[in-house]
């Protein structure tokens, strides 16, 4: 199987299941940390809702860096309601679905960089990255189901039932 069919079917299904996530957002708890060191509740949830533009970002781009010298440091989206969530993932699904439909295998073995103030922090093959992606996406996923629960909202199945969505 080609890596491309391969992360694009992976991302209908992350996509999919961010979106039933992304559903049951907290509104109006941006702010909202459950301790002093965690992210807030807003920031985490636009991050899950907007990772998978990193795919498109491992493909289109060699590199970014996330605090370069003498320039701006990528910009953090706000959202106000859940439906904002869902249009966000959408538009990054739908970017990440172009981008791997315009790429080829081949090109997913060159190296993709990540900088900090113009420092190499990281150098892998694309694919490595894509892959890296969906786990890391997953990973904050998780911690906002937590916070979810923790706001009082339902969280729903995700790679199987949860106490709130049993049919799965």
């Amino acid at each position: 199987m080609e890596l491309t069919r391969f992360f694009t079917d992976q991302l209908e299904r992350e996509a999919a299941i961010s979106r039933r996530v992304l559903q049951q957002a907290p509104e109006g708890k941006a702010d909202w940390r459950p301790h002093e060191k965690s992210m807030q509740l807003g920031y985490l949830a636009s991050l899950v809702a907007t990772m998978p533009s990193w795919v498109a970002m491992a493909i289109e781009r060699d590199e970014l860096d996330l605090n370069p010298v003498g320039g701006t440091p990528p910009t953090r989206l706000t959202w106000e309601s859940a439906a904002d969530l869902q249009r966000m993932n959408d538009e990054a699904a739908a970017g990440a679905r172009k981008a791997l439909a315009a790429t080829t295998d081949a090109h997913l073995a060159t190296p993709w960089k990540l900088l900090v103030a113009g420092n190499v922090v990281m150098s892998q093959p694309r694919s490595v990255v894509i892959a890296d992606t969906f786990t890391h996406l997953a990973h904050h996923r998780g911690q906002l189901t937590v916070y979810m629960r923790l706001n009082g909202n339902k969280v729903p199945s995700v790679y199987g039932p949860s106490a709130d969505d049993r049919a799965f």
